[in-house]
């Protein structure tokens, strides 16, 4: 698949692109109630919550069939510590909405044995049936998931050593102080990312646009991970227009 051939949708601000996210989101489960959903952390996708919460009030989506697999969790943080990513999840969105506990799926990120941890993640999204629909952000640094910048990335759920720029991006969690962040994470593999049948990656502001023009207009290359995207079929990249800026003729 060429770059070229990328969805890409320029909206007039982040706001505009939750609602759309979150209706679209809506009108899936509404399509299929029992679906798979990729959930991200991270600031991007908090107004996207906000938005499917409010819509949940309204009697508009019923989450009580839908399960859900979250992408990464810090390696060494209980799903009760408030700095990890379950906390996160609970507060801006699970225990807003129906969903069933036992459909959340999680890493244990205080899991003794990281790569038993990976296996059993792994497991659980194959008979699930893989991801129906994947929410994404980008990092500046072009990661999704915690799949950072490197020679390679890896296929399956493993540990990931995060960069700095990435343990920066996440330390408001941590009391703003990027020495308290951890040094690895657990996250999906890229073949889980690949395999999803259908991607919405979201992106907002200046800082994410070198990371979207290369994921869009750039080579694959796990100097960008985000840039094997281009090898799936059925990829909408969405964005304001700070974080398009570099794209010249998106739509």
């Amino acid at each position: 698949m060429l770059a070229d051939a990328l969805n890409v949708r320029v909206f007039a601000s982040e706001s505009e692109a939750a609602a759309a996210c979150a209706a679209l989101v809506a009108a899936a489960i509404r399509e299929k109630p029992s679906l798979v959903l990729g959930l991200p952390t991270g600031r991007t996708p908090l107004n996207v919550y906000r938005e499917l919460v409010a819509l949940h009030r309204r009697g508009q989506v019923d989450f009580s069939r839908v399960t859900t697999f979250n992408l990464d969790e810090f390696l060494g943080l209980a799903p009760d510590d408030p700095s990890s990513y379950r906390a996160y999840m609970e507060r801006h969105f699970f225990q807003h909405v129906n969903l069933a506990p036992e459909r959340i799926h999680f890493f244990d990120g205080s899991a003794e044995r990281a790569e038993r941890e990976c296996v059993r993640y792994d497991l659980e999204l194959a008979t699930a049936g893989g991801l129906d629909l994947l929410l994404l952000g980008i990092g500046p640094n072009g990661h999704v998931a915690f799949l950072e910048p490197g020679e390679s990335l890896q296929a399956g759920s493993h540990r990931a050593r995060l960069s700095r720029e990435s343990r920066q991006a996440v330390a408001s969690l941590f009391g703003d102080d990027v020495w308290k962040v951890p040094l690895a994470a657990l996250t999906l593999g890229m073949a889980a990312l690949i395999q999803a049948r259908r991607v919405i990656l979201l992106a907002f502001g200046v800082n994410k646009a070198a990371a979207v023009t290369a994921m869009v207009r750039g080579p694959i290359t796990p100097v960008c991970p985000a840039s094997f995207l281009q090898l799936h079929g059925n990829v909408e990249v969405w964005v304001d227009a700070e974080a398009g800026r570099g794209l010249d003729g998106s739509r």
